[in-house]
């Protein structure tokens, strides 16, 4: 079917007169411009014109208070590519994309966006100016982060050799505008509730992520020429060397955002195009201490609050970098913590400040490792112990001593299941035995999304009800807001112990713990997926299955 011709449809209701006609007759088959050379020459206000267009098109119009209130982040598409083109983002569900466009005929734009996220894309209608400022409102801070770019006009381009210029690296670090900017990431990513930014250098440009509920999302970045400024920036800010650009460095900002006290973990690595940064977010606000609420299932927490008032042993918490653990342990010690146990933590680095606990900082650089303050400790008569994770024999094995001695330890190890934790202890060096007598449990955890409740969609599949994500304002779009843990919780009955004296594999372990009734990571998740809270990709993205 022929598209309706605008121009004509203009001239019966009489918004263009005849002797214009002519003059706008070449761009009839180009809406884009047409559109456009009516606004300039201020014929018809551009929001009677995408209502006309609606109307002519069947495509619906979306007036500015009906946008999106949170951005929904495409990992495919750059905002770069949505401010060049004017589309606004607005929902992702199935395999369907709707976007906001001033152009629904602008074929090449809907075919890129299609091919880039490989979804159907839905157009809809609405006026420029509204969608370039709603971008500018929801992604990368605004119209303030071009003002403060354009009011950094007095540096170059990059080039690494201007980094070994330490005066000058400072000197740009210290304008009014670069810290403006830095302060608007930083403000930006914990308006989102993002948990970490990474400042990321390449080798024509400089890319910023924010990871939010444990997915890493583009957001709007500086240009190049102002990478050494920024990271420079930053690294002040942690009282880090900028001199230092070989070696990785690590430290600590704390910073007063909208009232609140944030602490940010700086880690800073080398790369071949400049340092790479990353800012690890500690909201001392949005830390919940209560197990109750972590998202263990009731039969696991029963358990897990069982063995946490046991007066000595170990109990691990396995899992990878971002699975949760320390929150974990933090809850668990909340909960027993009271006036009659002395608590003492070796951390690296202390997340979070806790009430009523000794916490330690290791400082490997002067000599205050895992091990060196675990004999300290010892002395110290304490009745809970917290370590941050074993990583080598010689703190295995001042563990294991501190448990067969009457105290409570709590840690972590990095494995990917709780039969792998015995095994991984005994690799390490650790006596079987050892392992056997001192060790009460293993819990391993992940992290996954949970659906939005305001906007999950229900289906129904062989005669049960599933949910999927569908989003909306109150989630950013994205069908996922806030996270829950899946767990397996394995303890040390005289079974396991029999097969961790043979030096069994995790196999043999994990097929043993299965035939007793444990309860595996994966059917938790299924327990989650049935009851509302998850998706099946979900699970099976944090598991990697």
């Amino acid at each position: 079917m022929e598209t309706p011709s605008l121009l004509e449809c203009l001239v019966e209701r009489g918004k263009v007169g005849q002797e214009d006609l002519q003059r706008f007759y070449p761009l009839q088959r180009n809406w884009g411009q047409l559109k456009r050379k009516l606004i300039e020459t201020q014929m018809i206000p551009e929001q009677e014109l995408c209502e006309l267009m609606s109307e002519l098109l069947g495509i619906p119009f979306v007036r500015f208070d009906q946008f999106p209130k949170e951005p929904l982040f495409l990992n495919e598409i750059s905002v770069q590519f949505m401010k060049e083109h004017r589309f606004l983002p607005v929902q992702k569900e199935g395999e369907e994309l709707t976007v906001i466009l001033h152009d629904p005929l602008d074929f090449y734009t809907l075919d890129a966006i299609q091919v880039a996220t490989g979804l159907r894309v839905r157009p809809l209608i609405g006026v420029e100016s509204e969608i370039a400022e709603a971008l500018e409102q929801l992604y990368g801070a605004g119209t303030t982060m071009e003002k403060i770019i354009e009011d950094i006009d007095n540096i170059p381009e990059y080039r690494p050799e201007d980094e070994e210029d330490v005066d000058h690296l400072r000197d740009m670090a210290s304008e009014a505008p670069v810290i403006r900017l830095v302060n608007l990431i930083i403000t930006k990513a914990i308006d989102l509730k993002a948990s970490d930014i990474h400042f990321e250098p390449y080798e024509n440009h400089f890319r910023i992520r924010y990871r939010i509920d444990g997915v890493l999302h583009d957001v709007e970045a500086p240009p190049k020429r102002l990478q050494s400024a920024i990271v420079s920036r930053v690294k002040i800010m942690a009282k880090l060397n900028i001199a230092e650009r070989r070696l990785p460095q690590d430290g600590r900002i704390m910073v007063k955002v909208k009232g609140k006290e944030i602490d940010f973990r700086v880690s800073t690595v080398p790369t071949i195009h400049g340092e790479s940064v990353v800012l690890r977010i500690l909201d001392k606000t949005s830390i919940v201490l209560d197990i109750e609420r972590l998202g263990f299932p009731p039969d696991i927490l029963a358990e897990f609050n069982q063995a946490i008032q046991r007066p000595h042993g170990i109990i691990l918490v396995t899992g990878p970098t971002g699975s949760g653990k320390t929150t974990t342990l933090y809850c668990a010690l909340e909960k027993i913590n009271s006036p009659d146990k002395k608590i003492v933590t070796v951390e690296d680095p202390v997340e979070y400040q806790l009430r009523g606990v000794n916490q330690i900082q290791v400082k490997p650089a002067i000599g205050l490792s895992f091990a060196n303050s675990l004999r300290s400790i010892v002395r110290q008569d304490p009745d809970v112990i917290l370590i941050g994770e074993i990583r080598d024999a010689e703190t295995a094995d001042i563990a294991i001593h501190a448990a067969l001695t009457g105290h409570l330890v709590f840690s972590t190890l990095h494995t990917n299941d709780a039969a792998s934790g015995a095994v991984r202890l005994i690799d390490m060096g650790a006596e079987p035995y050892l392992v056997a007598s001192s060790v009460l449990a293993f819990t391993a955890q992940r992290l996954v999304r949970t659906l939005c409740r305001d906007c999950r969609q229900s289906e129904a599949r062989d005669g049960r009800t599933f949910y999927r994500p569908r989003g909306c304002r109150q989630c950013g779009m994205s069908g996922y807001r806030g996270r829950t843990v899946i767990c397996e919780f394995l303890p040390m009955t005289p079974e396991i112990q029999e097969l961790v004296l043979r030096r069994a594999s995790a196999q043999d372990i994990r097929k043993k713990a299965d035939s007793l009734g444990m309860k595996t990571m994966l059917q938790d998740g299924e327990d989650k997926i049935a009851a509302g809270l998850t998706t099946r990709e979900e699970i099976m993205r944090v598991m990697n299955v």
